[in-house]
C-alpha cells in the first residue's frame, strides 16, 4: 500500500480522488473534484462514534465491520465505475486512518491499484491554509461600482478570455447582498470557500496581477484571508459607471426573471425586504417599498432599493482604499468588459516596460 502526500497529489493532473467519508463530512468540506463514495452513512457513523465513546475501540471496530461487510461489492463497483483508463486512484478519509486503509486493501484484493492520501482531508486542509497566504499575485486590480453595474459579468467575461481573476462571490456561492443566496442555495462555508480559492490561485500563480471585485471581508458564510484584504486595499482601482436604468435591468435579469415563478421566491424576497425596512428611516420610502413588494412590482422595488438604500452605502465604502480610481463609463456590462480589458492591457504594457528598464 502506497501513501501519497497532499503536496504530491496537488501537483498531479491525472488522478481520481475518492472521498470515503460520510455524506455530512463531505458536504462540510471536500477536495475540489473529489467523488464521495461513503463507507458509512451519516447514521452509521454516528452509531460507531457512540459505541466508541461508551464501549471502546474494539466494540466500535466490530460494529463498523458489520456495517461495511455487506457493502464491499457495491463499494468496489462504484469506485471502479468512477475510474477511467490511465488515471491514478487516490482514496482518503478524514485523517488517512482506518477507513481509507481498509478500502485501499479491499481494492488491492480486487486487483485495483490505489494510493491512500497521507493524513487524509485534515492534512489537505492544513496544507492549503498554510499555502494560500503565499500564493496571491503581486497586484490586485479591484473592480468597483454601484450595485447592478455588472461587476460579476465583467469578471466572468475576463475569465473566459483567460485573464487572471478571482470570483469570490462564486467561491462563496453568495452574491454579497441581503438577497445574496436567491436561486443559488444556502451558500458555501469557509472550508469549501478556502478549497475553491486555493484551486483558483493555483491557476493564476504565474500572473503579475489578478482581477477581483471590491467585496467586504465576509461574503455570506465565508471570510477572505487577511493577505487578500491587504492586496485589495492597496491595489489598482477601476470604478465602473453604468446608467441607473441599465442597472435595474441587470438586476431584474439576475434576481427576478429566472426565479419569479418559483413558489419560494416571493417569501424569500419578503424576508430580505423586512431586513432592509428596519434600516430605512424615511417613512415614504418604506411605504413605497412595501407597496411594490405587496404588488410584486419587482422592477420598481429594485429602483427604490438602488437609489435609497444601496447607492448611499456603496460610495462610503470606497474611502477605505489607498490608491487612485480609474473611472470607466459604460453602457452595459459588455461595454464595461471591453473597457476594463483596455485598462488591463495598458497595465501589462507598463509593467513590461518597467521590467525591461531594470534589465
Amino acid at each position: 500500500m502506497k501513501d501519497i502526500t497532499v503536496e504530491e497529489l496537488l501537483t498531479r493532473k491525472n488522478t481520481i480522488i475518492i472521498d470515503i467519508r460520510s455524506p455530512i463530512e463531505f458536504k462540510d468540506g471536500a477536495i475540489p473534484g473529489a467523488i464521495n463514495i461513503p463507507l458509512f452513512t451519516d447514521e452509521e457513523r454516528e452509531v460507531i462514534g457512540t459505541i466508541y465513546k461508551h464501549e471502546g475501540q474494539a466494540a466500535a471496530k466490530w460494529r463498523a465491520m458489520e456495517f461495511v461487510s455487506p457493502k464491499i461489492p457495491s463499494l468496489l463497483k462504484q469506485i471502479k465505475e468512477a475510474m477511467s483508463d490511465g488515471e491514478e486512484l487516490v482514496v482518503h478519509c478524514w485523517r488517512g486512518g482506518m477507513r481509507s486503509k481498509a478500502v485501499v486493501t479491499f481494492l488491492e484484493f480486487a486487483g485495483i491499484y490505489a494510493m491512500k492520501l497521507e493524513g487524509g482531508y485534515k492534512a489537505y486542509r492544513q496544507f492549503i491554509l498554510k499555502e494560500i497566504p503565499t500564493m496571491f499575485p503581486e497586484t490586485a486590480v479591484v473592480l468597483h461600482g454601484l450595485t447592478g453595474v455588472g461587476k460579476t459579468e465583467v469578471l466572468k467575461k475576463l475569465k473566459s478570455l483567460c485573464y487572471p481573476t478571482l470570483d469570490l462571490e462564486e467561491m462563496a456561492a453568495h452574491r454579497g447582498s441581503i438577497f445574496g443566496t436567491i436561486g443559488i442555495g444556502e451558500g458555501n462555508n469557509q472550508k469549501i470557500f478556502d478549497s475553491l480559492l486555493y484551486k483558483e490561485l493555483q491557476e493564476i500563480k504565474s500572473s503579475a496581477y489578478f482581477v477581483m471585485e471590491a467585496e467586504s471581508k465576509r461574503i455570506g458564510k465565508a471570510a477572505q484571508p487577511e493577505e487578500l484584504m491587504n492586496k485589495k486595499m492597496k491595489g489598482i482601482n477601476i470604478y465602473i459607471h453604468t446608467p441607473l436604468e441599465q442597472r435595474v435591468k441587470q438586476l431584474v435579469n439576475e434576481y427576478v426573471l429566472p426565479y419569479q415563478n418559483e413558489p419560494w421566491y416571493h417569501s424569500q424576497i419578503s424576508i430580505g425586504i423586512e431586513k432592509i425596512l428596519r434600516r430605512i428611516k424615511d417613512h415614504d420610502i418604506k411605504k413605497a417599498l412595501i407597496h411594490s413588494l405587496e404588488n410584486k412590482e419587482y422592477q420598481g422595488m429594485i429602483g427604490i432599493l438602488l437609489e435609497h438604500y444601496y447607492d448611499p452605502r456603496y460610495d462610503y465604502a470606497t474611502h477605505e482604499y489607498d490608491g487612485k480610481f480609474i473611472d470607466i463609463h459604460a453602457d452595459d456590462s459588455d461595454d464595461a468588459s471591453m473597457k476594463v480589458i483596455a485598462e488591463l492591457d495598458k497595465l501589462m504594457e507598463k509593467k513590461n516596460k518597467e521590467i525591461k528598464g531594470r534589465i
